[in-house]
C-alpha cells in the first residue's frame, strides 16, 4: 500500500500505521461478510443477516427478546430489523407479538423452524468460520485478538449512537 495519498483521500488524513490498520481490518471485513452469507445461503438457505437475528434469539431463554433489544445487540436500526423479521416471520422461522410484560413494546420469538434452521446450519457455519478466520491464528493470539476486539467494541459503544447492549455474547 502505498504511504502518500492524494489531498482528500481519507487516508490522508492518517498515519501509515493507522491507515495500515484501518486497510487491513476494512478488508477482513468486507470480505469476510461476503465469504459468511455465501456460505450460509449455499449450505442452507439462510443470510447472514438471518442467522445474526437467529443467534441473537438464542442468547435469551426462550428464543424472545424485545425487538429494540434486538435491535441493540445485533447493532442494526430498529425499521431495518422490523423489515428484516417481517420477512423471516414470512419464512416461519420467527414469530412477533405484544409483549406479555410490556404490552407496549413489541417481542420476537425463535420459532421451531427456526430453531431447526439454525442447529442445520450451524455445523457448516462454523467449519467455515474456522477454516476462513480462527485457523489463520495461532493458539496465543486468538486471546490477544479478542481483548484486542473487546478495546475496540468498547471504544465504539463509547462514541456511537446505540446503548451498550446486555452483557450477553
Amino acid at each position: 500500500m502505498p504511504q502518500e495519498f492524494a489531498p482528500g483521500s481519507p487516508f490522508a488524513l492518517l498515519s501509515p500505521a493507522e491507515t495500515a490498520a484501518w486497510y487491513a481490518y476494512m478488508k477482513v471485513h468486507l470480505r469476510l461478510e461476503y465469504e459468511l452469507n455465501r456460505q450460509l445461503r449455499a449450505d442452507s438457505g439462510l443470510s447472514l443477516a438471518d442467522y445474526h437475528v437467529l443467534v441473537a434469539l438464542t442468547s435469551e431463554s426462550g428464543g424472545r427478546m424485545r425487538v429494540t433489544d434486538l435491535a441493540i445487540r445485533i447493532g442494526w436500526e430498529r425499521s431495518r430489523l422490523s423489515h428484516h423479521l417481517k420477512r423471516m416471520r414470512e419464512r416461519g422461522l420467527v414469530a412477533t407479538g405484544v409483549s406479555p410484560e410490556d404490552r407496549r413494546a413489541t417481542e420476537v420469538v425463535l420459532s421451531e423452524a427456526g430453531w431447526t434452521a439454525l442447529r442445520e446450519a450451524a455445523p457448516d457455519h462454523v467449519e467455515f468460520v474456522r477454516k476462513a478466520f480462527l485457523d489463520a491464528l495461532g493458539p496465543g493470539e486468538k486471546p490477544q485478538l479478542a481483548a484486542l476486539l473487546e478495546r475496540v467494541y468498547d471504544a465504539l459503544v463509547e462514541h456511537g449512537s446505540l446503548p451498550r447492549p446486555d452483557d450477553h455474547p
